[in-house]
């Protein structure tokens, strides 16, 4: 049995640099945890979750290092209480047993990311919007491109459910863990939380 990753090395390779500048506490903690989805990634503070993702996403490398800067270099190994919070919401949402995440969120981005992001929390389990009617929703109906790459750029996979945005025909389209776990995302919510009330899913 291959012995199991060291997560000093993991983050160091992911940031770019060891663990933890010398200055100083770490400001965030990085974590790994199992989901049935594949193993993600959850980097929190003391009162904010900056980070999840799923580990093969392309940009992690990229994502973990922007938020470094974003730092000073003051990541390293551990859990917080929100971390822990972080991920039983996740078992009890594969768990068909919670739709939704009550947790505070600090995802790195522009002004503009952050209005997509906020609303793509808004979209509840079982309804899929396209990306336009997404422009619509943040009043700049004539930025689907923008948006759609701002929805890309999500970095709080799940949580932020930007899985639940198709394209103008319904069909899927990238998703930075894949489109089988944006399909299975899909699947998940559809067979355990169903359409919200007076609203249908696609």
């Amino acid at each position: 049995m291959p012995a199991a990753p060291d997560p000093h090395l993991r983050l160091q390779e992911l940031l770019g640099h060891a663990p933890q500048a010398p200055d100083g506490a770490p400001r965030l903690l990085a974590a790994w945890f199992d989901t049935p989805l594949g193993e993600m990634i959850c980097v929190t503070g003391e009162d904010r979750l900056h980070l999840l993702e799923f580990v093969e996403r392309k940009v992690l490398a990229t994502e973990m290092r922007r938020l470094s800067r974003a730092m000073r270099g003051r990541i390293g190994i551990g859990r917080t209480a929100l971390t822990d919070r972080t991920e039983a919401g996740l078992a009890a949402y594969f768990a068909g047993t919670r739709a939704e995440f009550d947790l505070p969120l600090a995802p790195l981005g522009t002004g503009f990311q952050q209005k997509v992001w906020a609303e793509l929390v808004r979209v509840p389990a079982g309804l899929r919007l396209s990306y336009g009617e997404l422009a619509q929703r943040i009043g700049r109906p004539s930025a689907v491109r923008a948006v759609a790459r701002a929805n890309g750029a999500n970095p709080i996979a799940v949580v932020i459910p930007c899985h639940r945005i198709l394209g103008a025909d319904g069909a899927l389209t990238g998703y930075g863990g894949g489109l089988w776990r944006k399909r299975a995302l899909l699947d998940h919510e559809d067979a355990h939380f169903g359409a919200p009330a007076g609203q249908s899913a696609p």
